[in-house]
């Protein structure tokens, strides 16, 4: 319907009211989210019975938990390369293709080598996955409505985690381990084809008429990013030029103080109820699920509020910015944990924290709107990667801080990530504008 893929203005029918393709396109990014986390998180559920069938003692079951996180960072710039060159039609096909085969493999794996090197595969292959949410997010969505695009996609990563993970602990007591990876595998195979089958370009979907282009394009959406980055080769001064900025830095080093927390919850999080507070497995496996619950509703809130306070005048960076810090403070409340002998108090303070840490979490929509226009994935990539190796540095903090009986020096950790991640915010981002960069 819309094949222009020139940068000309679009030009509304005065009496067309818009269309709203771009919403569509927000509920199959969130389905993507929500099988790219259930495909991080399957491990951790097979893993009791996997490491026990396979007789793997426990610096080997670390080595597999670090396995993702070391491709997944390693990936994150060659990945965000990828997403300014090849269109997210293409590439989101292949790379949730590739990801789900290997998944699917680690169904029939038998040794340590196999499982490590699936899931280093895994790792490597969801890499391009966030930047080109991103990408995706900048091309559909108006400034005041791509908050909300970001709260909600990444919302998925809640739901996979609070409500599908009893599903694949189910799987594995009625019919092995086995299925766990079988079952995540086959529906990411699946949702590659309907990716493939269901996404378009803007100008080129069908359902957007003219009136929604217009209202992305005079929004502040980048309608045609499959430009000039995707018809040049490698470049120097690109690398350079998402490294030399400290609005980026602000956001980079940001993001690894957000992810901190994040790690936290997705690996020691039920070793500290159990080891720690004492708790037993079926207990903390229900307390466990209230801090995802209120991480899910503060990803929600996040996106809702932030476009609501650009709707009501405030400027993009005022809009932005202050559910992040303000979610980052908030995320310092995992504190009160070492002052409390309350079960109840201590999940409470948790679940706080953990809300807080959804609150900040559309960082992503700083992405959208300081990158430079033709270095959306690259900006992406060099952000992932320096968020994504809390992944592989607060796992192993922590264990070096959890020393004895006491757990108190690990909760400061990750604390004090997060005011250190706020203060990045306030005092490095600055103004919030797209940055300008020459190209050579």
């Amino acid at each position: 319907m819309h094949t222009s893929a020139t940068a000309a203005p679009v030009a509304p029918s005065v009496a067309m009211a818009p269309t709203r393709k771009r919403f569509f396109i927000m509920v199959l990014l969130f389905i993507t989210v929500v099988i790219n986390y259930l495909d991080r998180a399957n491990l951790s559920i097979a893993a009791p019975a996997l490491t026990g069938e396979l007789g793997l003692d426990p610096t080997h079951v670390g080595l597999v938990f670090s396995a993702f996180g070391w491709t997944y960072a390693a990936m994150q710039i060659p990945g965000g390369w990828l997403v300014d060159r090849v269109p997210p039609r293409i590439l989101y096909t292949a790379a949730l293709l590739l990801w789900s085969l290997a998944t699917l493999a680690l169904g029939f794996v038998g040794s340590f080598v196999a499982l490590f090197v699936l899931r280093m595969a895994v790792g490597a292959l969801e890499a391009p996955a966030y930047p080109i949410n991103s990408r995706v997010v900048t091309s559909w969505f108006p400034e005041r409505e791509r908050a909300t695009a970001v709260g909600v996609y990444t919302s998925g990563q809640f739901v996979g985690l609070a409500f599908l993970t009893p599903v694949l602990a189910w799987l594995q007591q009625a019919f092995g381990w086995q299925m766990v990876f079988v079952i995540t595998g086959l529906a990411g195979v699946a949702w590659a084809l309907a990716w493939y089958a269901l996404y378009r370009e803007p100008r080129a979907a069908r359902g957007a008429n003219a009136a929604e282009l217009a209202l992305i394009q005079e929004g502040g959406g980048l309608l045609d990013l499959q430009g000039k980055a995707a018809r040049r080769g490698f470049q120097a001064w690109e690398i350079k030029a998402v490294l030399t900025q400290r609005k980026l830095w602000g956001i980079y080093i940001g993001q690894f103080c957000l992810n901190s927390t994040l790690w936290f919850f997705l690996t020691w999080f039920p070793t500290y109820l159990v080891k720690y507070r004492g708790m037993d497995f079926i207990k903390s496996g229900l307390l466990a699920a209230v801090p995802f619950l209120a991480a899910f509703i503060g990803v929600l809130c996040s996106g809702v509020f932030s476009d609501w306070l650009i709707r009501r005048g405030a400027s993009v960076g005022v809009a932005r910015k202050l559910p992040i810090i303000g979610g980052l403070l908030i995320s310092t409340s995992i504190i009160g944990a070492n002052w409390f002998d309350s079960t109840a108090v201590v999940i409470a303070c948790l679940a706080l924290a953990f809300f807080g840490n959804g609150l900040a979490s559309i960082t992503w929509s700083l992405v959208s709107t300081l990158a430079p226009a033709g270095l959306l994935g690259l900006t992406g990539g060099m952000f992932n990667f320096i968020g994504n190796l809390s992944a592989i540095i607060t796992p192993m903090v922590i264990g070096f801080l959890a020393s004895g009986d006491s757990f108190a020096p690990a909760i400061t950790y990750v604390a004090a990530t997060a005011l250190v991640g706020a203060l990045c915010y306030i005092l490095l981002v600055g103004k919030v504008e797209r940055i300008a960069v020459e190209e050579r």
